[in-house]
């Protein structure tokens, strides 16, 4: 089996070196999670760029999965079937790039979904989050603000409503209200992938974006996960230039661009 550096790091003369560039400190339980699926099983090849593992252990609708992090490093995961569908025992000795990888799986009428973002607090901003207090008229939410949420769901388009998925009865909920005591910005969360991670969604009224109400709501939802002892996780569509920019201005680091196999893939 292949060693292999963990992310965004190599070693080299005891020094531990970014491949591409340096990645922020994030916490060790993102770094375990995300190392998981790609160091479990067998790493069949591995370069200064690009790992690929074969990994039985792999649930159906992660049967494919790559992860491209910030330093520029790219993993690939498949299960055994997908590895032998695509030819990846005559490709494992040939200098691997990621295009000709992906190549192989179009070929082999393998297709990913399309490639999400995602966003961690880096160790220095979570110290930064923890210390602040609320700010604005924002509260967490409960079963009895029914009326209150579903005024706000009626308010926004049904395809933010797709976008954003959130939902009273989700394991937590932040909205922000304006002067009237009307709530034009939500987040919710919920846990993700049985890890301490919580995976978040927000919305805020169009005639109310721009004005700070999604920033606080989702600081203030991250700091509640922090304190129940789960990190926040921040995912969007590459092409979603204003989520992307929420992201950013709440405090969150890009940690890298993940992508499965499509559910529609026959494969």
């Amino acid at each position: 089996m292949t060693s292999q550096a963990r992310f965004g790091e190599e070693e080299t003369g005891g020094a531990r070196l970014s491949a591409q560039g340096a990645m922020p400190a994030f916490s060790q339980s993102i770094i375990d999670f995300w190392e998981r699926s790609f160091v479990n099983g067998d790493i069949v090849y591995c370069d200064s760029i690009l790992s690929i593992t074969v990994n039985p252990e792999l649930s159906e609708d992660r049967r494919v999965m790559v992860l491209e992090t910030a330093d520029g490093r790219i993993r690939a995961a498949l299960t055994p079937l997908i590895a032998d569908k695509i030819g990846l025992s005559q490709l494992q000795h040939q200098n691997l790039t990621i295009d000709t990888f992906q190549q192989k799986m179009h070929e082999a009428g393998v297709c990913l979904h399309g490639a999400d973002y995602l966003f961690y607090y880096s160790n220095a901003n979570k110290n930064i989050l923890l210390q602040e207090g609320v700010k604005g008229d924002l509260r967490q939410l409960s079963a009895e603000d029914e009326d209150v949420f579903s005024a706000f769901q009626s308010s926004a388009s049904e395809q933010d409503l797709d976008d954003a998925y959130i939902e009273l009865d989700h394991w937590a909920v932040f909205g922000s209200f304006d002067e009237q005591q009307q709530l034009v910005s939500a987040a919710s969360m919920y846990p993700w992938e049985n890890a301490r991670i919580a995976d978040l969604g927000v919305l805020t009224l169009t005639s109310f974006r721009g004005k700070g109400h999604a920033r606080q709501v989702v600081r203030s939802i991250s700091k509640h996960a922090y304190e129940h002892g789960y990190e926040p996780q921040y995912r969007c569509q590459l092409d979603n230039a204003a989520s992307t920019a929420l992201a950013k201005a709440a405090g969150l680091t890009l940690f890298g661009k993940w992508d499965v196999i499509s559910p529609d893939c026959m494969a």
